[in-house]
């Protein structure tokens, strides 16, 4: 089923729209939760939620791309939860190590979600980089692939991968500087 057809059953509350979500998305959403959980049962749970949240929110939103809306309320959910739990105690998430490469380039204070005004800034920032590059930060930094998937993926070596995203947090950080936001 295409994704508007599954929007448009969300906006009829039929509950065929969730199984179709299922069908489609699942396994990005289930993908998205487990690269940051790493527990089977709580991204099973964050896949659950993901779906009830869309749900709940349309409408009255009628997302542009229903992949990432998914994406991000299938992500912020798994950083809550993550949060709450303490995840890091229990079994080497990428996480920990994800935001202390970002420390350095993101602004104090700012937290998982970002400000609206801030994720402008960091799309245009993305805009200029090249697609490499922009994959490479994206699976990192949005996914929280380790740099060894990411390596993988791409048919890449490490080094050549953890080059990318130093060169890349360097230019952000000169960027966000430009940009007047202040580190």
């Amino acid at each position: 089923m295409e994704e508007r057809q599954i929007i448009d059953l969300y906006w009829a509350r039929s509950q065929e729209a969730v199984e179709q979500t299922r069908i489609r998305y699942g396994r990005l959403i289930y993908s998205i939760a487990m690269k940051i959980l790493r527990i089977r049962e709580d991204a099973d749970e964050c896949e659950n939620d993901t779906y009830m949240r869309a749900w709940n929110s349309m409408p009255p939103q009628r997302p542009a791309l229903l992949s990432a809306f998914l994406g991000k309320i299938a992500r912020n959910l798994a950083l809550d939860r993550y949060e709450r739990e303490h995840a890091q105690k229990r079994g080497g998430c990428e996480i920990p190590l994800i935001l202390d490469e970002l420390e350095e380039c993101v602004p104090s204070g700012s937290g998982m979600e970002l400000p609206l005004e801030m994720r402008d800034i960091l799309n245009r920032f993305l805009e200029g980089q090249t697609e490499t590059a922009r994959k490479i930060f994206l699976r990192r930094y949005w996914f929280g692939d380790s740099v060894k998937e990411i390596a993988g993926l791409y048919g890449l070596g490490e080094s050549r991968v953890k080059m990318s995203l130093l060169r890349s947090r360097d230019t952000l950080r000169k960027y966000l500087e430009a940009e007047g936001v202040s580190i």
